[in-house]
């Protein structure tokens, strides 16, 4: 849950003091609580390491919109957003490739610790080599620099002038943020479409052990290398979206086409809907009498669906709102992690209780439903930003 939260207390910091401290010291803190982790004697220990981790973790994702703003104009976008996107899904399906065979062998204490050992060298390149993107804090450096060195006063960046205080900031990130997801039909339904997505992510790493280690017999090891299809999903998904990158570039080029921010759907709406039709064949090939291929196979198009849904949801989110994006993103952060902590708690009741087929069918058709989420903003999205009062001007 403080990975829902946290980021609209941190967002602003970011303004004041910029970019890099809060990415190296957020870093840090991350990688001293697997250390914490692996050293807890207790459930005490345990949560709170957890709920740390999720406080100094979700600063990657708050800032990078931020961040590519900071470094590319809009139309060069696409291909750093879509590759944040990959690493993000990748890294959480891949994990349990391997988390299962650490246990197995040597426990799970082992398992925190090496993610914390790990985390050292990316660390070390954070402080040594990850530069300041965000310009008013280079701005505001030459300025004191000038200051002190000729004694002239008048040497003032601009947001030296027009800063606001840490707390309008905090109230403006928070407040506006809930607004917006309140308010707002595409940071609503783009919003609560990705947390569908998030939370299908986080019920599959429960799911998956009940197929493969309790209806199977597979080691606790073995039960994790379906997660691999997963990769292969999320991987074919990135190489796809470059066909999205290239009609967005020829739409870019073309003189006699405005671009709008329903562009970015084209992509959704060919690989959105491959996250029913991978849930649907997953729920009915996990029968124990069933050979394992079939589940693992569908695993692929789940992920594969999910990466679009990502990716769409970012590019047409910050398209549709310009200035106003990070409340927007920071609004959908809320939902989307939200749903990603709690899903955990009911995921082996849900499936047990329910039954592994029709849980996963009743996630299949939800999921339906929500993919006609880009067929209907490409048709009618211009109808909503024209009636929003923070939305983007095309």
């Amino acid at each position: 849950m403080t990975c829902a939260v946290a980021p609209m207390i941190l967002a602003p910091f970011c303004e004041l003091v910029g970019r890099k401290i809060v990415y190296a010291g957020a870093y840090f803190c991350f990688s001293l609580c697997f250390i914490g982790l692996a050293l807890g004697q207790n459930i005490s220990t345990i949560i709170v390491m957890r709920c740390l981790l999720g406080l100094f973790g979700c600063v990657g994702t708050i800032l990078v919109g931020g961040t590519f703003d900071d470094m590319y104009q809009p139309r060069e976008r696409g291909g750093p957003m879509a590759m944040f996107s990959f690493i993000a899904i990748f890294g959480t399906v891949a994990a349990p490739i391997y988390a299962g065979f650490i246990d197995q062998s040597i426990g799970w204490r082992w398992i925190e610790g090496i993610q914390g050992l790990s985390n050292i060298p990316l660390l070390l390149v954070v402080f040594i080599f990850f530069p300041e993107t965000r310009g008013g804090v280079y701005l505001h450096k030459r300025a004191k620099a000038l200051r002190k060195a000729t004694g002239d006063q008048r040497y003032v960046a601009a947001e030296d002038i027009n800063t606001p205080t840490l707390k309008s900031m905090l109230k403006a990130s928070s407040v506006k943020a809930v607004k917006m997801l309140s308010t707002e039909p595409v940071v609503f339904a783009f919003g609560f479409w990705i947390a569908f997505c998030w939370g299908v992510v986080f019920l599959f790493l429960s799911v998956i052990p009940i197929t493969f280690s309790e209806k199977r017999g597979w080691s606790e090891g073995v039960s994790g290398l379906p997660y691999i299809s997963l990769c292969i999903g999320t991987t074919l998904g990135w190489l796809a979206n470059y066909l999205q990158m290239g009609k967005y570039e020829k739409i870019v080029q073309n003189p006699d086409r405005k671009v709008v921010p329903e562009d970015r759907l084209y992509g959704a709406m060919l690989g959105a809907p491959l996250l029913p039709i991978g849930l649907f064949i997953y729920s009915f090939t996990q029968y124990a009498f069933l050979i394992w291929a079939g589940p693992v196979i569908a695993l692929a198009p789940i992920a594969f669906g999910i990466y679009f849904v990502f990716e769409s949801t970012y590019s047409y989110t910050a398209d549709c709102y310009g200035t106003n994006a990070s409340s927007a993103i920071a609004g959908q952060g809320l939902m989307r992690n939200t749903l990603g902590a709690v899903t955990p708690l009911f995921a082996s009741q849900f499936f047990h209780n329910v039954g592994s087929q029709y849980a996963g069918l009743i996630l299949s058709l939800f999921g339906a439903g929500l993919s006609l989420i880009p067929f209907v903003f490409y048709q009618y999205g211009h109808v909503l930003r024209e009636r929003s009062k923070l939305a983007k001007v095309y």
